[in-house]
């Protein structure tokens, strides 16, 4: 451990690592926000020239390069005021250096090319057609450069004459050709959970400060930078720093502040047949994208086909980009006011945000109000890879995949559409390409079912906003998984439930509701009964000081599983595993009496590794001989269940009379499911 001069920044097990896998490619990311705010360019400027200079873990070295990188951003970088000072010194010296974002355009009545220097108030400068036709972005925004600006005092005297030159212009970029091979490599040293957190730090977050939730969606943020046409909204509150990544960290990505956008920018310029932003660069983020309109009726329609096939059309040319499209923009309400008044897309524009067409072309809505607002702890001191370098490496990515690699490992549910699965392979792919830049690297179980299930999450959360506007067309959601032989598991989307909460998606093997039916004073209770199968081991419940009535369901279900293995379970034999189950109550009732057929079930369920019903809610009581005891209090039973979200309530058809009663609330919002025995009960169960 040692600690740098003038700073409390200690270096830690990470940076260590960093520094001996990333020799030269490192920078202390707090060094890089002393610059934020301070010189009139993106932070990613700043780390260029602290890559260049300051690419050392040696504190003397840092201290030398970070005086460099000061002299250099002072001298070179213009100032609000300092425009005039500037040009002065150009004209005096005929020549002066700077930092500055450059764009160029065509001046047809020259048929010659100006170059614009918004920091100098500068738009006529004369540039060199080389120097453009090897940098087409000029033309489509332009990018910062490091640019030798020369006077010619002889052509200020001619009428309309243009003095300034740009002479040479170098692109701020510190990568060389092999920058993905040594990324490769230097991975190759991490685990995982050391690479995550590397590559937070790399994009100025702390991982330290944040939960596995909040690292895993600001991971899901750098995707569009390593996945072609990727198509990702992110809604949430102000102050998340939505387009901080956009904006500041990569020099291939533009960020287009809300207003118009117009067609010829982003996509063609039918006049001269310039490509837009979509083709000259990885990444074009709408920002605040509730004001984001286009200057043709037509606009949203071009983007639409764009982000469907990576193409538009230029009269009768089809012309391909491969950019990805970025919308952010903020909730003026909490998530679950918006649920409540409308879907959580109700903040993109009119022409956009009940278009399910639209909808189905985003690959991922990352849930932007489960990231921290941002404050200065949330930034790192540590040690990261320069954005240049990481940016390129990015950048290189998008011509590989890591499907190839996963195929025939994953099969997910038929709810998923071919557009749902096309969105969650993009996903996927992405994020298995942060993680292993190695395309050779085998791709572990664990780490390609974290990738799935934030991909399957993401996906529906689009799907479910389109189930809010046409429900008969998008009713199901239900977007399930099974990595190789494994059992399915069902992905939800945090927002629309809680974990006590009963949802559409069925619960794992081992896990059911179950209602019981309490007394003429407490009403019914709801339970969440979860067992776990293992061989060898006893049986009986991990609660602490079950009542006496839990604890006589519980044998009643484990005497009738015994009784009737063979009709329930087939071969496996019940004597030989160790069945634990546990029994939460959710209710003010907690007696756990009667729950004997939801217990059977879970324990049926975790024995055959199979899912029950989502959604339903399980009901009744047996005896120790097989039979089972009619209900006395049905109809609170099906008030309560519908009261809790449940969309079945499986029931004794000895109750079926009791219902004929129930308001109309109740029949239409929740459906009966009568069984006459304990097996009966279970087919009608079991997730098909």
């Amino acid at each position: 451990m040692s600690e740098t001069p003038g700073s409390a920044v200690v270096l830690d097990e990470l940076d260590a690592l960093a520094a001996a896998a990333f020799d030269g490619y490192l920078v202390r990311k707090d060094l890089a926000t002393q610059f934020k705010g301070a010189y009139p360019v993106p932070t990613y400027v700043g780390e260029f020239l602290l890559g260049r200079y300051c690419a050392t873990t040696d504190p003397e070295e840092i201290d030398e390069g970070l005086a460099i990188v000061r002299r250099l951003m002072a001298d070179r970088t213009v100032r609000a005021g300092e425009e005039e000072l500037f040009k002065s010194r150009a004209r005096e010296s005929l020549t002066v250096k700077l930092i500055d974002l450059v764009k160029a355009r065509l001046d047809s009545r020259s048929d010659t090319y100006v170059a614009e220097l918004p920091s100098l108030g500068l738009r006529d400068v004369r540039i060199g057609e080389e120097v453009v036709r090897e940098n087409e972005r000029l033309l489509t925004g332009g990018f910062y450069a490091e640019i030798d600006l020369y006077y010619d005092g002889g052509i200020a005297e001619e009428k309309n004459g243009r003095p300034f030159l740009v002479g040479s212009l170098r692109p701020i970029q510190l990568s060389t050709r092999d920058a993905l091979a040594k990324l490769a490599a230097g991975r190759a040293r991490f685990t995982t959970e050391q690479w995550k957190h590397l590559l937070l730090r790399s994009v100025g977050f702390e991982p330290s400060r944040l939960t596995q939730r909040q690292q895993d969606v600001l991971l899901l943020r750098m995707v569009p930078f390593v996945q072609r046409n990727y198509n990702m909204v992110e809604l949430g509150p102000r102050g998340t720093g939505k387009s901080h990544l956009f904006q500041q960290v990569s020099p291939y990505a533009h960020l287009i502040s809300g207003g118009k956008a117009t067609v010829a920018r982003m996509f063609v310029n039918n006049a001269t047949g310039q490509r837009g932003l979509v083709a000259q660069y990885d990444v074009v983020c709408f920002d605040e994208v509730s004001g984001v309109s286009f200057d043709q009726k037509d606009g949203v329609n071009i983007m639409k086909g764009y982000m469907e096939s990576g193409e538009f059309s230029r009269g009768r040319e089809s012309i391909r980009a491969d950019g990805s499209i970025v919308l952010v923009g903020n909730f003026d309400v909490d998530v679950a006011h918006q649920q409540r008044i409308g879907h959580l897309l109700s903040p993109l524009p009119p022409e956009m945000r009940d278009d399910t067409a639209f909808m189905d072309r985003l690959h991922a809505y990352l849930p932007g109000w489960d990231v921290p607002k941002l404050d200065p702890s949330y930034f790192t001191a540590h040690f990261g890879l320069v954005s240049d370098f990481l940016s390129e490496c990015w950048a290189r990515l998008r011509s590989t995949s890591r499907l190839t690699a996963i195929q025939g490992r994953v099969n997910y549910s038929d709810a998923l559409s071919g557009r749902d699965l096309s969105a969650v392979n993009k996903t996927v792919d992405g994020l298995l390409k942060l993680l292993y830049p190695d395309a050779e690297a085998p791709v572990s179980d664990e780490d390609l079912e974290w990738a799935v299930r934030i991909a399957l999450e993401c996906r529906r959360r689009v799907k479910e906003q389109q189930r809010r506007i046409g429900a008969a067309e998008f009713r199901n959601t239900q977007f399930g998984y099974r990595i190789g032989e494994g059992v399915e598991q069902f992905v939800m989307t945090a927002e629309l439930t809680s974990p006590d909460g009963i949802s559409l998606d069925p619960l794992p093997p081992g896990q059911v509701w179950g209602l019981g039916e309490g007394d003429a004073q407490t009403g019914p209770g709801l339970y969440r009964i979860e067992v776990t199968d293992a061989s060898g081991g006893s049986s009986g419940l991990v609660n602490q000081a079950p009542t006496a009535a839990l604890r006589e369901s519980f044998r009643l279900a484990r005497e009738n599983l015994l009784a009737q293995a063979k009709s329930l379970v087939g071969d496996r034999s019940p004597a030989e595993r160790g069945l634990t189950a546990q029994v939460r109550a959710l209710d003010a009732v907690k007696s756990g009496a009667g729950l004997s057929l939801p217990l059977l079930l879970a324990m049926t369920s975790a024995m055959l590794q199979r899912s029950l019903r989502g959604g339903l809610i399980a009901a009744g009581n047996l005896t120790l001989g097989g039979g089972v005891e009619p209900v006395t209090h049905a109809a609170a039973l099906a008030e309560h269940a519908m009261e809790k979200g449940a969309t079945a309530l499986l029931l004794p058809v000895s109750a079926r009379r009791q219902l004929l009663d129930v308001s109309d609330e109740v029949a239409t919002r929740v459906s009966f499911v009568f069984y006459s025995d304990a097996r009966d009960a279970l087919l009608k169960a079991l997730d098909e």
